[in-house]
């Protein structure tokens, strides 16, 4: 079976750092993009930033550009979101997903179930 597991998530102070991790098992990994993407409440699903297939490509939503960093480990199967200097507004559910091609605007076949950060002030 498909899986994609977020972890990482969890409650912190403001200008603190988390370390989402996407842990992916029954499909190619290493052929896909990966995404991640947010949700707050009663706002839309918004892009944060996404990875190619080898890693050697990366996208940042300009919310986090600067603060955040995006990595992959093929050999684990596992892609990293490291975010530091967090704000309240990254409070969200964040998600990552798998695709085919690089970007956001494109379809992901392959969606985990969330992990939430919470960002005290």
């Amino acid at each position: 079976d498909v899986q994609l597991q977020a972890s990482g998530g969890g409650l912190v102070q403001a200008g603190g750092s988390l370390r989402l991790s996407c842990a992916a098992s029954g499909f190619a990994f290493d052929e896909y993009a990966i995404g991640w993407f947010r949700q707050a409440p009663g706002k839309e699903r918004e892009g944060v930033s996404c990875i190619s297939s080898s890693g050697g490509s990366t996208l940042y939503a300009d919310s986090v550009k600067g603060r955040s960093t995006i990595s992959r480990d093929n050999a684990k199967n596992t892609v990293y979101l490291q975010m530091n200097s967090l704000k309240p507004e990254d409070k969200a559910v964040y998600y990552c997903a798998a695709g085919p091609s690089f970007g956001w605007d494109n379809e992901y076949d392959y969606w985990g179930q969330g992990t939430l950060v919470t960002v005290s002030s």
